[in-house]
């Protein structure tokens, strides 16, 4: 997956690094001559006491080391462009793929994973394309080039280049095979720390309120701890590698020191050379160290590469068709009519349905209300009417035409989908507001807020529609956030609307005043709305009575207190609830 990862999103970058790769070859160039050139200074200039040819050859030294320094500058330049460049597109595609994502990925990856997989694990690929671009292409021109010219130097030391560097390739394969679980494991846990970190602080409220600081503190730091323990035992292992290296650098030096002493004491070697041999010889090593350090940078890149495909590999459940239709006007069904024929759906792995043979039309013009208790499959309902999971059984049909065939676009641009949790964006009211239709005029945001009874506190605001809005809205109340999301709907003017238990943070005046409110500024519009109070749903022109994922009662308030045993234990439940406060 790492090498598909790198094919794919550095050929935008070939440029870039047909550069790095030719600087990178002038700079190994110049380093390998340089020991030729100081062989030189020793056999031809110092030994003879030549003082004009140092000064010529070492000027020459002098000119070859900036032109070195400036072609490798140029070469990381051009590298960490590149990767920058990667990690740009690599992140846009994660992005893009998630944001395609249905209700159910979101839910099987989960939004700590996906947080660190577009940010932690995109770093470390990046980072492995800069180290290459600055080490990795370095390493094998000075390797091979550098045995060339130490077999060039002297071919009969060369047998020390044949012992050292597979003695420093052994050492640390060795070290590098056990790393790679840990860097694996690793990435696990800091998925687990951004899991518990983000829902502590989205739970912050609720953690304070119980008095469990103590309790989150503990269990923050468990996670914090499994992470430094696998990052140290990762880098113990990391720093063995190091005395390794140096190690077999040291005694390689020794090495060829001792032997060439005995040719240079016999005359079949002068001591230039042994010096340019030694010089070579450490540069073989030290590129098979750069490429060592390289060896360890690449299994956690391999890690990351794994997590980054999984998600640029996984398709939405909910895809869109190969050939969309669109809403056919001639049928003489209006494109907000909403119809369920025999609807299940069934969550991966669960032993039984969450909804089984759900059938209604929602009619146009007309408010269709869904009303259950808590796990009879009312959330599900409505994940289902804008396509956000997909039935595993029936159909869903809006204006005449099943979801399934048409474009995602086109289906959600004739919605618009209060949530049972209303989020809104950093920003401003107006901003917040203009999400659903950006070319919206300011008489028709004031027209939606006075709707959602939201004109009066949004005017007290400082800077009215400009008044600024905090990530999540938390700087305004419960009910304000509410009726806030419920404005943006209205903004859009969609053919049908989803209210999802949107009523339930305003209080029983405000909630009568905005259903009055609603039906005259949604007229001709399809609603339905999701709710758990009876009173904001007694004026619905049909109510929908789910219990375990089956609609067991259908009609108006006063037929299903006739009909319905389920909606009366609803209902007097509730009206006790009332008494009792």
């Amino acid at each position: 997956m790492l090498w598909k990862l790198l094919v794919r999103y550095l050929q935008p970058q070939r440029r870039l690094l047909i550069a790095v790769v030719v600087f990178q070859l002038a700079q190994s160039v110049a380093s390998l001559y340089l020991p030729t050139l100081n062989a030189d200074i020793i056999d031809l200039g110092v030994a003879r006491g030549d003082t004009g040819y140092i000064l010529r050859v070492g000027s020459l030294m002098l000119f070859i080391t900036l032109l070195q320094i400036a072609c490798a500058v140029t070469a990381v330049y051009f590298g960490a462009k590149a990767a920058m460049g990667m990690g740009r597109d690599l992140r846009g595609a994660i992005f893009s793929r998630v944001g395609g994502f249905s209700e159910q990925e979101v839910t099987r990856f989960g939004p700590a994973s996906l947080i660190t997989r577009s940010t932690n694990d995109v770093q470390q690929v990046q980072q492995l394309v800069l180290m290459s671009a600055t080490l990795m292409v370095a390493a094998p021109m000075l390797s091979i080039g550098g045995v060339v010219m130490a077999v060039r130097q002297d071919a009969q030391l060369s047998w020390l280049i044949a012992v050292s560097v597979p003695a420093l390739l052994i050492g640390v394969g060795l070290i590098v095979s056990r790393m790679v679980p840990l860097f694996r494991l690793m990435q696990l846990r800091i998925d687990a720390v951004n899991r518990v970190l983000r829902e502590q602080l989205a739970g912050i409220r609720v953690v304070r309120a119980f008095v469990r600081e103590d309790l989150e503190t503990e269990r923050f730091a468990g996670a914090n701890a499994d992470v430094t323990d696998t990052a140290l035992r990762a880098g113990r292992l990391m720093a063995l590698a190091f005395p390794v290296v140096m190690l077999v650098l040291n005694v390689s030096s020794v090495a060829v020191i001792w032997f060439g002493s005995f040719r240079i004491e016999d005359g079949s070697m002068q001591v230039g050379t042994l010096v340019a041999f030694l010089s070579y010889l450490l540069q073989i090593l030290m590129s098979v160290m750069m490429a060592t350090f390289m060896a360890v940078m690449i299994p956690r890149a391999a890690v990351s590469a794994d997590r980054i495909g999984e998600v640029l590999e996984t398709e939405s459940s909910v895809r869109p068709p190969a050939n969309p239709v669109v809403f056919a006007e001639q049928t003489g069904t209006a494109r907000g009519e909403l119809e369920m024929r025999e609807v299940g759906f069934a969550y991966p792995g669960a032993e039984r349905p969450v909804l089984s043979g759900v059938s209604f039309t929602a009619a146009a013009g007309r408010t269709t209300a869904v009303i259950g208790s808590t796990g009879s499959g009312k959330t599900t309902l409505v994940n289902l009417m804008p396509r956000l999971f997909d039935a595993t059984s029936g159909s869903v049909r809006m204006g005449g035409v099943d979801v399934r065939e048409l474009h995602p676009d086109l289906l959600w641009g004739h919605i618009g989908l209060v949530p049972q949790r209303p989020y809104l964006f950093s920003g401003t009211v107006r901003s917040n507001l203009l999400y659903g239709k950006p070319d919206a005029t300011e008489e028709e945001l004031w027209r939606a807020l006075a709707t959602a009874q939201a004109e009066d506190f949004v005017r007290q605001m400082e800077g009215g529609l400009d008044a600024p809005v905090s990530q999540g809205g938390t700087n305004v109340s419960g009910g304000q956030r509410q009726r806030l999301a419920i404005a943006r709907a209205l903004v859009k003017r969609p053919e049908l609307y989803i209210f999802d238990d949107s009523f339930s943070s305003l209080d029983t005046a405000t909630d009568a005043r905005l259903r009055q409110a609603l039906r005259r500024d949604t007229a001709g519009a399809t609603l339905v709305i999701i709710a758990q109070r009876v009173s904001s749903i007694v004026d619905a022109d049909q109510i929908l009575v789910l219990d375990g994922g089956r609609i067991v009662g259908r009609g108006t308030h006063r037929e299903l207190l006739e009909t319905s045993e389920t909606y009366r234990e609803i209902v007097s439940s509730q009206l006790a609830a009332e008494e009792a406060a």
